[in-house]
């Protein structure tokens, strides 16, 4: 009863945030010389001198997340009965989980006994809740009953659903994210994340801003896309740093959004990408072959030498890079572990339906 009521302060609190909000904070920042979410006045603007990178406070929850060494991502089956257990007495400095209440159908899960649990399976762990910025998910207990999902050149309902993902995944569907509707809807998970104990939040399918669909939405409410992600990644992060000064914002893919957009490295403590070396097929279950060791054969921007080279760029600026590949031969495995260590990130081999812990842990775990 007391998290319940903890939850509810959140989410009222967030909403109050949300109504005084400006409006170059949801659609893709101001023409009147405002400083954009996150960026003070007399911030360095592009051509000025590289701010100095400077190192997390010794003891911080960035200082951890800045020394992670191994780390774990499931966001399917962690209600199944053992699951937590697992995690908890796995030897991972950092695990990713989804808050598995916000699934329908694991509505009554003890998300917050949980991430208490795991944390205190290893001193110092860092637990990080899987949220989805950038896509609805029929599946979740946000979705009502009179939602609908898009169609073949149709928008759904609410119209902020624009499309369906474009790589196959079943019950998730690509949005407008600077829509403020949009923004409650985030903002109430990230609320309960907080309320749960998590140390920050992941965030998935931050390039929505390069899908086509979405693009030609945003071209069509006068939104600049790119602009519009960094603003919707600021604003997150400040409304949930107004209550935990400490939380973390780690974003996955959208390797190139750096290029487009140089404040969003300002806005994120880390960045994850996935497929650098294999990938699997969507909703492929744990078992498929196909969940895993499809190689990377991209010969253009997304080739795995010229993703390393992208990633560097991160690095460049202070940031952890974290890799996530799918493959279940052990030798493809220790192949992505070498290769992703050699280059100063920190690697992670699993199989795409990311609903057990991996079998092939890095070497020296």
């Amino acid at each position: 009863m007391r998290m319940h009521a903890l939850r509810t302060i959140l989410v009222l609190f967030f909403m109050v945030a949300l109504a005084g909000c400006m409006p170059w904070d949801i659609f893709g920042g101001s023409d009147d010389g405002e400083p954009e979410p996150g960026v003070e006045a007399g911030d360095a603007e592009d051509g000025d001198e590289e701010p100095e990178v400077l190192a997390p406070v010794p003891g911080s929850r960035l200082a951890r997340l800045h020394a992670v060494k191994t780390w774990m991502y499931q966001i399917q089956d962690v209600a199944e009965e053992g699951a937590v257990e697992a995690l908890a007495e796995s030897g991972y400095d950092l695990i990713v989980i989804e808050p598995t209440n916000t699934n329908r159908d694991d509505a009554g899960f003890d998300s917050h006994g949980a991430v208490r649990r795991i944390k205190a399976g290893r001193p110092g762990r860092l637990v990080l809740a899987y949220i989805d910025i950038g896509e609805a998910e029929s599946y979740r207990t946000y979705w009502k009953t009179d939602w609908r999902a898009p169609s073949k050149g149709k928008r759904g309902s609410p119209d902020f659903i624009v499309t369906a993902d474009p790589d196959g995944w079943e019950e998730n569907y690509p949005v407008a994210y600077w829509d403020t509707r949009w923004h409650a809807v985030v903002l109430d998970l990230v609320a309960s994340a907080l309320a749960d104990g998590y140390d920050g939040i992941y965030m998935d399918w931050v390039e929505a801003y390069d899908d086509d669909d979405v693009i030609a939405a945003a071209e069509a409410a006068g939104v600049d896309p790119v602009k519009a992600m960094v603003n919707f990644i600021f604003h997150l992060r400040n409304t949930a740093q107004q209550t935990d000064p400490e939380f973390l914002i780690v974003a996955q893919n959208a390797p190139y959004l750096l290029d487009l957009d140089d404040r969003y490295r300002s806005a994120i403590d880390a960045v994850a990408f996935e497929d650098t070396w294999f990938r699997g097929e969507a909703d492929a279950d744990w078992d498929d072959a196909d969940g895993g060791d499809l190689p990377n054969e991209y010969d253009d921007e997304y080739a795995t030498a010229r993703l390393i080279e992208q990633y560097k760029e991160y690095r460049a600026h202070g940031l952890p890079v974290f890799t996530c590949d799918y493959c279940l031969k052990a030798a493809n495995a220790q192949t992505v572990y070498a290769a992703s260590r050699a280059q100063g990130f920190v690697p992670l081999v699993t199989r795409v339906s990311l609903a057990a812990m991996s079998e092939t842990p890095p070497p020296g775990y």
